[in-house]
């Protein structure tokens, strides 16, 4: 509905900036009518599920728009999955139409006997030989798909239907399929435009992928609330990212992880300030904040969510930074500190953060095909979020860690975050993950990954001696391990549990070790 009355109120407006072109409005209803049409005539059918993993271009998106006429579900697929997670993901939504990009044919071809429901697979892009590939099932060309001046039948379905299904990263475990409605992409993305202050003639850029939901929810959809422009590009560049905003003309961008620390740590240029943005949001907000907005002359703010349960929490902007707040939450959600009982904390003690909402579809309704995970998610009528914060005085939230993020050494609970956070304020540090490995004394020890910025070396005893001053003594790494990069998902989230399963090697740097040295 919101796409039918931008196309008529603004139909030459640009919807959807990509760096090869754009879209207004007219063309991506037009567009995704004609695709709503071919999917039809393919057999798919309101409620089907349809398995999406392209980069970020224009078809993706209009898979998306024509699935929503159909009242189909939507279900895109990190494009960096393969082998038995991609299993996983495509047989967990009982996709049986995948469409999928040329250059990814290969991942699905390996994984296609093991997927029980795939019926017919439409490849985007140049693509000869798919065909020979994807044997026992149907394979359509995507320029084949779109019947042209085709308009779909009205399929019926509500705002509280199911829309598309998210999956989680799947940095610490399986990948688990958010079930989201039509309302939670609409209503989100309306709280995103008033609590942001987002204007009509902002654009608003993204530099994730399409099936996360910083890309889907929290920009496309803004932008088709507000009717302006989603600028998208195919992925997050350091080098390229200010150049990106100049060319879009992108007003606003949002970050994440160590992006804005990337950014930081480059070499400073006249032309820093030189650039349209003038907000950037997300999550976490580094302690150079200040130095970062003079320079670069953009405001950032940092807000809490998850694709679960949306951005529940926000700062309130031009009302002065509460240094290491994720914000405070807004209505109509109702955000709670509990502690492994199931008890509120008080303030300052920290706690698991659970939320709900007084409006309904404004959370996740569940987990697809998976009724444990969903169950233990929302036990009490609480969305557990496996997150840690601390909440002060005025209501605001210090996000402190994940759950499954703390490492135990020695009766302490030491968060990964907090860790990070010292060793990634080195100068000669671009970023750092930190995790445990199992300890000779029981429990864990404490290691940390780090990457050099370019053209700086990293010596392990310098960097402890320069946490030593910074943090506890019981949170200060036991090894070190200096590499090129850190593993990590398409949205920049760090895989930690590749580098839980490297572990302790040859090449890592023990603290202990050294420290029996000295004493001999």
């Amino acid at each position: 509905g919101l796409l039918r009355r931008r196309a008529a109120q603004a139909p030459d407006r640009v919807f959807l900036r990509f760096a090869g072109g754009d879209v207004t409005f007219a063309e991506a209803d037009r567009q995704s009518d004609e695709v709503a049409c071919g999917l039809l005539a393919l057999g798919v059918r309101p409620g089907a599920f349809v398995a999406v993993m392209t980069p970020n271009r224009p078809e993706l998106v209009m898979a998306w728009l024509a699935l929503a006429k159909i009242g189909a579900v939507h279900a895109p697929v990190n494009t960096a999955f393969r082998g038995p997670g991609l299993a996983h993901v495509l047989d967990a939504c009982r996709a049986e139409l995948l469409i999928v990009d040329a250059s990814l044919v290969d991942a699905v071809a390996d994984v296609l006997p093991a997927l029980r429901c795939a019926r017919t697979v439409v490849v985007v892009g140049e693509e000869t030989s798919a065909a020979e590939r994807l044997r026992g099932v149907q394979v359509v060309p995507w320029r084949d798909v779109p019947q042209r001046g085709g308009e779909p039948p009205a399929a019926g379905h509500g705002a509280r239907d199911l829309a598309m299904l998210l999956f989680t990263s799947g940095t610490t475990g399986r990948s688990k399929g958010c079930m989201l409605s039509h309302r939670y992409a609409v209503r989100q993305a309306e709280l995103l435009c008033e609590h942001l202050e987002l204007r009509d003639d902002d654009v608003l850029f993204c530099p994730f992928p399409l099936f996360h939901a910083d890309a889907a929810i929290f920009t496309v959809m803004p932008a088709l609330v507000l009717g302006t422009t989603a600028a998208l590009a195919e992925r997050f560049s350091v080098s390229r990212f200010w150049q990106q905003l100049r060319d879009s003309r992108s007003t606003v961008f949002d970050f994440m992880g160590a992006t804005l620390a990337m950014l930081h740590k480059q070499p400073e240029r006249a032309d820093d300030a030189d650039n349209p943005a003038r907000l950037g949001w997300g999550v976490p907000l580094p302690d150079f904040a200040e130095e970062f907005e003079r320079r670069f002359a953009v405001e950032l703010t940092e807000l809490y969510g998850l694709t679960d349960a949306g951005i529940v929490a926000y700062n309130p902007l031009g009302a002065g930074r509460r240094a290491g707040s994720c914000g405070r939450p807004v209505a109509p959600f109702e955000v709670r500190l509990l502690d492994e009982e199931g008890f509120e904390v008080p303030v300052g003690a920290t706690g698991e953060i659970a939320v709900r909402s007084a409006e309904p579809g404004l959370l996740m309704d569940g987990y697809y095909g998976m009724p444990e995970a969903t169950v233990a998610a929302t036990r009490d009528l609480w969305l557990h979020t496996g997150d840690l914060a601390r909440r002060d005085e005025d209501g605001f939230l210090y996000f402190v860690g994940r759950l499954k993020d703390v490492i135990r050494r020695r009766g302490e609970n030491i968060s990964a975050f907090e860790v990070e956070e010292v060793v990634q304020s080195h100068p000669a540090v671009l970023e750092a993950a930190a995790f445990g490995v199992p300890s000779d004394m029981t429990e864990e020890d404490v290691m940390v990954a780090v990457v050099p910025r370019p053209g700086h070396r990293v010596e392990p005893a310098e960097l402890i001696a320069f946490c030593a001053t910074r943090m506890a003594r019981h949170m200060l790494p036991r090894y070190v391990d200096v590499v090129d990069e850190l593993p990590k998902t398409p949205t920049e989230k760090v895989e930690k549990f590749r580098l839980v399963e490297r572990g302790v090697s040859a090449r890592s740097w023990d603290r202990d070790a050294r420290d029996r040295e000295r004493v001999a």
